[in-house]
């Protein structure tokens, strides 16, 4: 029985409204990791990146993706750099649940997040950000990943289709 899909991806992928139409589709909980961030420091992300720097932000996402990973079941999004740490990075290669990569091209995520102020990394020439981001994650995406599901052109229902689909195809 499966109790717990990890979605991996860069930022603007669509991991976490896909997570919330995964999880509806599955009838399982959604838990957003960089939501549980904000909840417990009571702060957005990118005030902690501004305020406390990006080495801050990852030591409190380890803590946080460490323990839900350990404890929460359901559909569960993963901050796009969290893969990228290699405390979780052992995790997910150990795991025994899916982990599902939402590929997304860089004109698809664009569009989806309008390169904006939310995203820290993101904030300097965005669009070369993004690919710079992406050819560092990418592989490290890959590696990881029990399958790889593209949200180009698809509404997350749609997405979360095909990512049922191929759970169900595995059981």
């Amino acid at each position: 029985m499966l109790n717990k899909v990890v979605l991996i991806g860069p930022p603007g992928a669509g991991k976490s409204s896909i997570g919330r139409a995964l999880a509806k589709e599955l009838s399982m909980p959604f838990t957003d990791t960089d939501s549980e961030i904000e909840k417990i420091t009571q702060k957005k992300i990118s005030e902690i990146f501004v305020d406390e720097g990006e080495s801050a932000f990852r030591k409190i996402e380890v803590e946080v993706v460490e323990k839900i990973l350990a404890e929460i079941s359901g559909v569960i999004a993963l901050g796009g750099g969290a893969p990228i740490n290699l405390q979780i990075k052992n995790i997910l290669e150990k795991v025994d649940f899916p982990v599902i990569f939402i590929d997304v091209s860089i004109s698809q995520a664009a569009t989806r997040i309008g390169f904006n102020k939310d995203r820290p990394l993101l904030l300097i020439n965005p669009r070369q950000q993004w690919m710079n981001l992406m050819s560092e994650r990418r592989p490290i995406y890959e590696h990881l990943a029990t399958d790889i599901v593209s949200s180009d052109s698809h509404k997350p229902a749609e997405v979360a289709k095909i990512i049922s689909e191929k759970l169900a195809s595995k059981i």
